[in-house]
């Protein structure tokens, strides 16, 4: 048996990350803290784009430690383009403290370096990576590639997959089928090694119908492997790099065990964590963004007290008061198309499907009616929108590609969940009939 893998330990670096010359500490280390302190609590619907604003300005300084005299010039304009960005988010970002510290830390940073407020604010270079940076460092340590660390006589590791997309849909890690309400803030992934929270917004005002507006992914410090990062896209904003700018997985020895790739720019990220063998896809289809991940068993169920684990829905599902039976909506809809068919016909909002014209909608997609087709009937006809087509023909699209087992990439039973109020289900286990009888007879005595 090979050893466990070492349990993470998340540190903070002390100090700024590269924030320039002469710089103190105490303003530049709560730049570094803003990223994680929005993804611990972030807002529901909050435009405020202030992580972007520190993003950008992180890039543009990132190799400012030992500035010359004739590079201060340079950093005065990255800080100014900083202050220019602020002041561009100011009225969505009231109220936000995270928002308030960096206009703050701005002003600190201008007076330590001497920096006028009038000048140039050309918008902040992008960091380019290295050359060679683009390929896994041969002399990357074996336990920064998870494949690898398995010895030869062990056997080769089990993956699993999450999907979340539309209204939305989720399907488990166990393959679990079901369609959730979930808004707001809800955690997707919990374990040693990653965090994933989803945001998740009505599609119209007052609409039951909700779909992922925001998506925060937090990637924990691991051994010589790589730094904590964390990414985070938004409606109608998917970067292709961390929010510190980044793209791999920070200074260490095995940094580019961690790495993002942009396939369509500004609607398909992948990032691949070959130190524990997780690949994760974020798109963006119309507003919207899904969300699909493959993950070895270990990786998966790497949790310090499974007990807790509750709301991680990627593992154990959405709650029961949190789904919804699609199936039995989309059979009312069908007897009410009948219906409509046989009497006066009804005027529609030139957006709206009916159960007839959805259906054809969903299988010029996904031609096998499983549930992924059904989950796009069900959103054509809770939001009129067709790029919830889509969305359920690129989740089953990552299905293909990162689900293990090729065999059961069709469902065609949604899971439900037994609440207090259900009636058992059929095939009840024998070990609870037998307990009922045996309460039964003791009852008569």
């Amino acid at each position: 048996m090979r050893p466990p893998r070492e349990r993470i330990v998340v540190k903070a670096r002390a100090g700024w990350m590269g924030m320039g010359r002469g710089a103190g500490s105490t303003a530049l280390g709560l730049f570094q803290i803003l990223p994680v302190f929005l993804c611990i609590f972030p807002s529901v619907t909050s435009p405020c784009k202030i992580l972007k604003c520190n993003s950008e300005f992180w890039a543009a300084t990132s190799g400012s430690h030992h500035l010359g005299a004739e590079e201060a010039p340079e950093f005065c304009t990255a800080l100014r383009a900083y202050a220019h960005c602020t002041r561009r988010t100011a009225r969505t970002c009231r109220g936000d403290l995270a928002y308030h510290s960096a206009v703050h830390g701005i002003d600190d940073l201008m007076v330590q370096h001497n920096c006028s407020k009038d000048g140039p604010t050309s918008q902040p270079r992008l960091r380019t990576l290295p050359p060679g940076d683009s390929q896994e460092r041969s002399d990357s340590p074996e336990i920064c590639h998870y494949e690898k660390s398995f010895h030869k006589h062990s056997a080769a590791p089990n993956y699993t997959h999450c999907g979340l997309f539309g209204d939305p849909h989720l399907r488990t890690f166990t393959d679990t089928f079901q369609t959730c309400k979930v808004q707001g803030a809800w955690p997707l992934i919990d374990n040693n090694y990653l965090n994933v929270q989803v945001t998740n917004t009505p599609v119209l005002p007052g609409s039951s119908a909700t779909a992922t507006s925001k998506l925060t992914i937090i990637f924990k410090s691991f051994q010589e492997c790589v730094d904590q990062k964390v990414y985070q896209a938004e409606m109608d904003e998917l970067p292709a790099a961390f929010v510190d700018g980044s793209k791999n997985g920070g200074d260490k020895h095995g940094a580019n065990s961690l790495k993002i790739t942009e396939k369509v720019s500004g609607q398909h990220i992948e990032i691949q964590a070959k130190y524990i063998g997780t690949t994760i896809v974020v798109r963006q289809v119309g507003r919207y963004l899904t969300f699909a991940v493959r993950m070895p068993e270990e990786v998966v169920n790497a949790v310090e007290d499974r007990d807790s684990q509750g709301l991680y829905l990627c593992l154990r599902g959405c709650p029961a008061s949190q789904q919804i039976d699609f199936q039995s909506i989309r059979s009312a809809q069908a007897t009410e198309g009948r219906a409509r068919r046989k009497g006066p016909s009804l005027p529609a909002p030139p957006e709206a499907f009916t159960y007839e014209t959805a259906t054809a909608k969903c299988r010029e997609k996904l031609p096998v009616e499983d549930l992924y087709f059904q989950s796009c009937v069900f959103d054509l006809l809770t939001t009129g929108d067709v790029n919830f087509m889509l969305a359920a023909y690129y989740a089953f699209e990552d299905v293909k590609m990162l689900h293990s087992n090729k065999d059961k990439l069709h469902l065609y039973e949604r899971t439900r969940v037994l609440t207090p109020g259900n009636t058992a289900p059929t095939g009840t286990h024998p070990t609870l009939w037998v307990a009922l009888l045996c309460l039964c007879w003791l009852c008569l005595l």
